[in-house]
């Protein structure tokens, strides 16, 4: 799953993973945390790479509803704002990993 209010930054995100060698993953791709929510409800994916900004519900938010969901969802922040801060957050809500969105292709270390 993809959670980005930005459609051009899901392209960018699902064209980096799909560029990888045997790769042949499904995507489901949400505006924002609320939409992920119940999209995963309906879906189950193996990994959410979820943005931290969101306009409805934000990535933090989202993740602790998906945690309450399932205490076993494997998030990936990906997003522009990588301070200290948002990382020691990621890691509270036990993330599986944090990707600076200048860095893409590191996302296939969690996936």
């Amino acid at each position: 799953m993809i959670v980005d209010d930005q459609p051009d930054m899901r392209r960018t995100i699902r064209s980096v993973i799909e560029s990888a060698p045997g790769r042949r993953d499904e995507f489901i791709e949400c505006n924002d945390g609320a939409e992920a929510v119940v999209e995963y409800r309906t879906f189950r994916p193996d990994v959410v790479l979820m943005d931290i900004h969101l306009k409805a519900l934000n990535g933090f938010s989202a993740t602790e509803l998906l945690r309450q969901l399932d205490t076993n969802v494997k998030v990936v922040y990906v997003t522009s704002y990588d301070t200290e801060a948002f990382r020691n957050k990621a890691q509270a809500l036990r993330a599986l990993g944090f990707v600076s969105k200048d860095n893409l292709t590191d996302v296939f270390r969690f996936i």
